[in-house]
């Protein structure tokens, strides 16, 4: 159930971010963050799972602002998926793309804002440190910067980041990486303490969303949006929903 202790984000638009998880320049279906067992992605709105073909069909769906990319190979590094970002970006030039590639150093961040292929999501769990964060501070890529907070079952990342208040970008993603491609819900009390934490912030949910009611909670009680995947391609949430949350 939504928490009462997370305010609404008045005059503020609700923004879905549909994600695509790529691995070997394929698209799979993320679930419950088990990596190694993801298979490819088999959705109602588009064939096969090409990452153009994919992002495609989902631009048809609804006219996205952003599309969320996690390149799996470079999170777990056994490689990474650029040329397949790149084609993305030719593709789909107006779309803005947030992109996790495992990055681990602030050159590795500024160099990938400037390659113009998307803004950065550092992943806590990539992290060893806090070095990066401190580093990017104050630089001009700081502002193509966002921080994914990663939970399983308890915070995954530099034990003192969740207190480095001082530390997180103005854009925040809660990543319940237990509850990806679940359909449980999202992780209220999780979005409530990290809503408390930094209200100012623009707090993404991700992991659990399941349908519109789940959609309209979170605009309703305060995010700023939610990642979605799997209830976007098995149909549970549909254009109808997502135009909904527009007006």
């Amino acid at each position: 159930m939504p928490s009462a202790t997370m305010q609404p984000r008045e005059g503020e638009m609700f923004h879905v971010v549909p994600v695509i998880d790529l691995r070997e320049d394929g698209v799979v279906h993320a679930r419950r963050g088990d990596r190694g067992r993801y298979p490819p992605l088999r959705s109602s709105l588009c064939a096969g799972n090409d990452p153009v073909a994919v992002v495609g069909g989902l631009l048809r769906l609804h006219p996205f602002r952003v599309v969320y990319a996690a390149d799996l190979d470079a999170i777990q590094g056994s490689g990474d998926n650029r040329p397949a970002l790149a084609r993305l970006k030719a593709a789909f030039p107006d779309i803005g793309f947030w992109v996790d590639a495992g990055f681990r150093s602030a050159d590795a961040v500024r160099g990938f804002v400037a390659s113009g292929l998307g803004d950065a999501v550092l992943g806590s769990e990539s992290l060893d440190g806090l070095a990066p964060l401190a580093a990017l501070k104050g630089d001009p890529a700081w502002a193509r910067v966002i921080l994914s907070l990663d939970f399983r079952d308890r915070f995954v990342g530099p034990p003192d980041l969740p207190d480095r208040l001082d530390l997180w970008p103005q854009r925040i993603i809660a990543m319940s990486l237990a509850r990806v491609g679940s359909g449980e819900g999202p992780d209220w009390s999780r979005l409530a303490e990290i809503g408390r934490a930094k209200p100012q912030a623009s707090l993404f949910a991700a992991g659990g969303v399941r349908d519109g009611n789940d959609l309209r909670d979170l605009a309703a009680h305060g995010s700023a949006g939610a990642l979605v995947a799997t209830a976007l391609h098995d149909g549970r949430i549909g254009g109808a929903e997502l135009n909904a949350l527009d007006r």
